[in-house]
């Protein structure tokens, strides 16, 4: 996941959710937390506890998130956001939490007098997790038109360049979708695989190299004792298990989009 993509994500979550963006570019932000973003991301219940016990004034938290810490010219302190930093995985769950699947509309400005057709998109982000003894993470955001079945990579970031509004705008035709959702969400899990597919297994074999040195280094510790012992057993399996290459996809959200 590219730094100009975690801007965007996180630019756009927080204002879904009503934080206010006080300032920054291309490489940073800062905002304003509203009450109830303070209290699921900032993890400080005891203050809030405090607060409504006392009828406190609520001062809820200034942050200043920096995307791109290698093109920032400022001199900005702030906290360093990356794919796979606790910070974001804390988002995304957020974002799980509110609401997985949304629907939304392009907002229509009627300077024609004629009414706008809106054409329903299917867009789903993907997080796919490498494990083994080391973790990487991919972010891939897909969308499909469900009228024409053209597909679009980095949806997302599209996504972000559109005005939308939960509220159907006066005079659209928002067009019946021709692919039903599923089948398109379908289409999507097998363009993530083929992703996976294609991608680079190096770091599977250098797993596979990893554990046969640390098995040898195992073996060479019990060389020569005829009877084991149980724990022999129990390391070997903890061995496998620790450089064991797996691959997790997830549905971090998505939603049915009408937009132009």
């Amino acid at each position: 996941m590219y730094p100009q993509q975690i801007h965007s994500y996180l630019l756009k979550f927080f204002q879904e959710n009503d934080c206010h963006i006080i300032n920054g570019n291309d490489h940073y932000f800062s905002v304003q937390l509203t009450i109830d973003m303070d209290k699921k991301i900032m993890n400080r219940p005891f203050y809030w506890r405090y607060l409504e016990n006392t009828n406190g004034v609520p001062n809820p938290a200034q942050l200043t998130f920096i995307t791109d810490q290698n093109n920032l010219n400022e001199d900005i302190r702030g906290e360093v956001v990356h794919f796979g930093s606790p910070r974001l995985n804390q988002i995304f769950q957020a974002t799980k939490d509110l609401g997985t699947f949304v629907q939304m509309y392009e907002s229509v400005l009627d300077i024609r007098n004629t009414k706008t057709i809106l054409t329903p998109w299917l867009g789903v982000n993907y997080k796919v997790s490498y494990y083994s003894d080391q973790t990487k993470e991919m972010l891939h955001s897909l969308g499909i038109n469900l009228i024409t079945g053209n597909l679009m990579n980095d949806f997302h970031e599209w996504l972000s360049e559109v005005d939308l509004d939960s509220k159907i705008p006066e005079d659209t035709i928002n067009l019946t979708y021709i692919i039903k959702p599923l089948r398109a969400l379908e289409r999507l899990d097998l363009v993530v695989e083929q992703f996976i597919h294609q991608d680079d297994d190096t770091w599977a074999e250098e797993a596979k190299s990893r554990w046969k040195k640390d098995r040898e280094v195992l073996e060479h510790f019990y060389e020569g004792v005829e009877n084991k012992p149980e724990c022999y057993e129990m390391e070997v399996k903890a061995l496998e298990e620790h450089y064991e290459a797996r691959i997790k996809i997830e549905i971090i959200n998505g939603g049915l989009f009408y937009m132009q």
